[in-house]
């Protein structure tokens, strides 16, 4: 096994250990909401230290429902997991064409260097 995958299976079996312990811990035992989001909490802590406190500014919209808005987080994380993995993924198709062509200009092949085909009859071809 190489280094990489080495490191990416760490990577995976730790991600999965951080989903998995707080559940089997039972961490979240004893709560009303035992996993709410940091939103909540901060929401739900203002109220009880200042409970008079009115917010500056109002969302552009609300979901109807929790499950809305948990949809509407998924394909937001979605998408931004899309964008990420395009850009990588030119990243790396550009750094593999370099690395090709870098390999055929030190193999002395004519269609790298721009020099036409040896042997090739006919027309030359306009660029």
């Amino acid at each position: 096994m190489s280094r990489n995958a080495k490191i990416n299976t760490l990577l995976l079996l730790l991600v999965a250990a951080l989903a998995v312990i707080p559940l089997a811990l039972g961490l979240g035992d004893g709560k009303e909401e035992p996993f709410t989001g940091a939103d909540a909490q901060a929401e739900a802590a203002i109220t009880e230290l200042k409970p008079d406190y009115e917010p500056w500014f109002a969302p552009l919209y609300e979901p109807p429902s929790g499950e809305v808005e948990s949809a509407l987080f998924a394909l937001q994380a979605a998408l931004g997991a899309g964008v990420l993995a395009y850009y990588f993924g030119v990243r790396k198709g550009r750094r593999q064409g370099a690395a090709q062509a870098l390999a055929r200009a030190a193999a002395g092949a004519p269609e790298a260097a721009g020099a036409p085909e040896a042997g090739r009859t006919g027309p030359a071809r306009e660029s």
